[in-house]
């Protein structure tokens, strides 16, 4: 018998609708409609939720609801990481990020991806390939991180990019697919004098 979730879990193909992956999905859609639900002064509550939700956190995680995944338990994250609303992190494999992440309105993480061929997309599998973000990452609203991006620290993205490739540390990248623009190292350098 196959098991799908350790496919999934190193980056094989797999059977989404497999019931215990199934199963893992709903009871994750269950903590973030509970989330969601949660106003402004239930800090604590959304604290409990989140220590349930999201695999490893380091301190002071916000995430401004609503806020969506599919597991949650593939979600890495450092200190002082923020989610502004409505993103999205389809974590069907790693997805992991460096301390001091901001990530505007309406980002999304996608790990999961398809067969190209419209033939073997028909047998259902899919497969994830990890996402990794640096530290001190600034990512703009409805970007968007395809599956096996690694961006590296001190990056900025810029709003409504599609980050189809890995990304250097220090660098500006804007656009559909993103492109580099700008170094950001004499920004992060010491100025001599």
């Amino acid at each position: 018998m196959i098991n799908h979730k350790a496919q999934m879990l190193a980056g094989e193909w797999y059977d989404p609708l497999d019931p215990t992956l199934a199963a893992e999905r709903r009871a994750a859609r269950l903590l973030m409609k509970a989330y969601n639900d949660t106003r402004d002064d239930e800090e604590d509550e959304r604290k409990r939720i989140l220590s349930l939700l999201i695999g490893k956190a380091g301190p002071n995680l916000i995430i401004e609801p609503p806020f969506y995944c599919d597991y949650g338990y593939n979600i890495t994250v450092g200190e002082n990481v923020f989610f502004n609303f409505n993103c999205v992190v389809l974590d069907v494999t790693p997805v992991t990020m460096g301390d001091r992440v901001m990530c505007a309105p309406n980002v999304q993480f996608y790990a999961a991806t398809h067969q190209l061929s419209a033939l073997e997309r028909r047998t259902g599998l899919e497969l994830g390939k990890p996402i990794v973000i640096g530290s001190d990452v600034w990512i703009g609203g409805g970007s968007i991180i395809l599956p096996g991006v690694t961006i590296g620290s001190r990056c900025v993205i810029g709003a409504g990019s599609v980050v189809s490739k890995d990304v250097p540390d220090d660098t500006l990248v804007v656009g559909n697919p993103a492109r580099a623009i700008r170094d950001l190292r004499p920004l992060h350098e010491p100025q001599s004098t």
